[in-house]
Order: C-alpha cells, then structure tokens, then sequence
C-alpha cells in the first residue's frame, strides 16, 4: 500500500495532480489509514500510469474516466485522436505557409488577416465561397451545354489544399479569394455568361489557333495593331475583304468574352489544383480586336 505521497514519488507526478485525479474519481484510493489519510494499492498505481498516458497524449479528462470505465476502449481513443491530430496537423501546415508567405511579400494587415481567415476555414468553406460567386453570377441564366461546362468549371476547388502547399498556392488560394468578393469581378463574368447563353450568332467568326499563333508574337513584340506590319498580321487571321462593320462586330465579341481577370481566376485555379500553367491568351485577343476596330 501507497500513501499518497508513496504513489507520487513513484510515478513521478506532483503530489496535488495525484490528489486532483483521486478526488475526481480517476485514481480511487484503496482504503484509509486510521488517522483517515488515503492509501493506494498496485491497482491504483497502474491506473494513474495510463491517466498520465492518455493526458500526456492531449487526451481530456472526461474521456480518459469512459476509458476507465470501460465504456470505450484505448483503441477507440487512438484511432479518434489520431483522426484530430492529422487535423491539428494539417491547419499547422497551412498557418505555416500562410506565414511563410506573409513573411516573403510583406503583406499588410488586411491580407494577413485575410489570409489568417483562410486558413481557418474548412474545404467545404472555402468550395462554399466559390460556389456561391459561381451562382450569383449564373443565376437566372439559362446556359448552352458549354455555358454549363463553364459554370462547373469555376466551381473546381480541390477537396483540400496540400498538407504543406507551396507558397504559389497559398499566394493563389488569398488572391482567388480576394477575386470573387470583387462585385465588378462577379458582374463581368455575369455579363459573359448572360451573352453565351443567346442564340444569336455573331456576324462574323474568327479561328482562335490562328489568333494565337499570328496575334500573340505581335503583341509579345509591340508591333502596333494599325501600323501597316499590324494589318499584314492580322489579314493571316481574317480575310482581307472582310467588311469593315463585320470587323468592328467581331472586335466587340472578342472584347466581350475576353478579360483579364477571367482568364487569371483559371490560373489560379490551376495553380491551386496543380495543373498545368499555359501562357496568357487574353493579350493576344485584345491585340487582335484592336487590329480589328484599326
């Protein structure tokens, strides 16, 4: 028999903790001696050995009574506390990288905190946020089949971000999020859904891999849409007798379906998902609309 005093040195514990679990009902005494002080018997020392245990592993008071008691076992404990441990993991993670990146672009106070709130949202919270852009923007309009694509494809978050993303995808992950609270960013992509979903045909069409391949050297070189060397280019693309009212309606639906911003909210995406990067085509089409209106 241990007084308690005994037990503690024997553990090693502080003699108040023994006495805290004992007066909690975790670590019972044995008897008492007749000057009525508590005694504990090798029972009570193994069960003081696994409070410490499970207590040193983060596991709270209330559980570590049910395991004493029997109505859930060590086993159970472990699975779920690994379970929210690989969860504490992966927000250390996050909070690591989205210092690491406030540390590198010395970002202000609002993006810190923005980017601190990001990191405390779950992946439903953050697909969320997105999925209600894509229905503000979408709503009420009634797509075409790649008009729906479209809208399904700005939903595309992953199910999680990378247990230890890359500073490029927590630099993205802030400036999506920054993107689509943007009223102005929400109305543009509005007006591009609203004018893919009519069944109007427009005047005149034009081969997109040709304005890639034709307009976007031009405009990599600053080769002036109206110069002499800009018309040359641009007649590669369109015919040379193609009237001067089909030009300027072709000019206003390159300029409706083409926007910066639009095109940087999939590069964002592609960067959060670890997709493949593509060189930015938006350039190329708003060289080619002003050779156009030229």
């Amino acid at each position: 028999m241990f007084s308690i005093g005994q037990l503690a040195r024997t553990t090693g514990l502080p003699v108040r903790t023994v006495r805290f679990w004992s007066d909690i009902g975790l670590v019972p005494p044995a008897g008492r001696t007749s000057g009525n002080y508590r005694m504990y018997d090798a029972e009570a020392a193994a069960r003081l050995d696994l409070v410490r245990t499970l207590r040193e592993l983060g596991i709270d008071l209330d559980t570590v009574e049910r395991v004493l008691r029997d109505q859930v076992t060590v086993a159970d404990v472990a699975k779920a506390h690994v379970r929210a441990l690989d969860t504490e993991i992966r927000t250390l993670r996050l909070r690591r990288a989205v210092l690491s990146s406030v540390a590198t672009r010395g970002s202000t106070t609002e993006e810190m905190k923005l980017m601190h709130d990001l990191a405390r949202l779950s992946a439903q919270e953050r697909q969320r946020i997105i999925d209600e852009f894509v229905d503000e923007a979408f709503a009420g309009v009634q797509p075409r089949p790649e008009g729906a694509h479209i809208a399904d494809g700005m939903r595309t978050m992953p199910a999680d971000l990378p247990d230890d993303p890359t500073p490029e995808q927590v630099d993205a992950w802030i400036e999506l999020a920054e993107l689509v609270a943007d009223p102005s960013f929400k109305e543009r992509v509005r007006e591009m859904a609203v004018a893919g979903s009519s069944d109007t045909q427009p005047p005149a069409q034009s081969d997109p891999q040709l304005v890639l391949q034709h307009a976007a050297p031009a405009e990599a070189a600053g080769v002036d849409p109206a110069s002499p060397e800009g018309q040359e280019i641009l007649h590669r693309i369109i015919p040379a007798d193609m009237a001067t009212e089909q030009r300027r309606a072709l000019a206003d639906t390159i300029a409706t379906f083409s926007d910066r911003r639009v095109e940087r909210y999939w590069s964002l995406l592609g960067t959060i998902n670890g997709w493949p990067q593509h060189p930015p085509a938006v350039p190329a089409f708003e060289w080619f609309a002003d050779a156009l209106r030229a």
